[in-house]
């Protein structure tokens, strides 16, 4: 079995303690590296598969800056909070943080989130993310045309291409294009697109599909 390396930026001794125990119940994951800021882990050189990723840090950095900081890495990031601050958590969705966690989470439901993270898996996506992105003014949209709108609409709740290009008349080569130029024109504007579950949060951000039904 794959062991998954989990990487943790936060202020506290004591979360480090709790998720160090947490992922020692696992057979999968394993938290190999701490630090209180990005830089300092990333300062260790260690292979990381997933970071979590505290939003509120003593040295008073921006989530966005600290996901994109280690998107630039390779290491994708789990925010990990306590969900109070919804500017933080904004910040952190646009910098294009994986999925966020509560800290007030049960061990199941954050090693639930860790593993649908690490499975780059839309499920990932919680509320706190759903309530962060709607109607965030600095998420502008991109001005997708119509057809494009229909096409990110259907690729990005699941279809294939064949799929897509067989509901909206299309042909498989332009249904390929028109999600190529949708991928580019989000990364004009620093909102990449890479993965399918990366549109699904566009498609999301921008009104296109409507968040995940959200707890009351």
């Amino acid at each position: 079995m794959q062991t998954f390396a989990i990487g943790l930026v936060d202020d506290h001794f004591a979360v480090s303690l709790g998720i160090t125990a947490l992922l020692e119940e696992t057979d999968d994951l394993k938290l190999v590296a701490t630090a209180r800021t990005v830089p300092e882990l990333l300062e260790t050189g260690h292979h990381l598969d997933l970071v979590l990723l505290d939003l509120s840090l003593a040295d008073r950095s921006m989530p966005e800056d600290n996901v994109a900081a280690l998107a630039e890495a390779g290491v994708p990031a789990l925010a990990y909070t306590s969900g109070e601050n919804a500017f933080l958590i904004r910040s952190a969705a646009r910098g294009g943080v994986r999925g966020i966690a509560r800290k007030s989470h049960t061990p199941e439901q954050l090693i639930g989130a860790i593993r649908g993270c690490l499975r780059d898996d839309a499920e990932a996506l919680t509320n706190e993310w759903a309530a962060a992105v709607d109607s965030d003014p600095g998420l502008d949209a991109v001005g997708l045309s119509q057809r494009q709108r229909e096409v990110l609409e259907l690729f990005a709740c699941g279809e294939s291409a064949k799929r897509v290009a067989s509901q909206t008349g299309l042909s498989i080569t332009t249904v390929n294009d028109y999600l190529l130029r949708i991928r580019a024109k989000y990364a004009q504007q620093g909102r990449a697109a890479h993965t399918k579950v990366d549109l699904y949060k566009r498609a999301v951000e921008d009104g296109v599909l409507p968040p995940p039904i959200r707890e009351p």
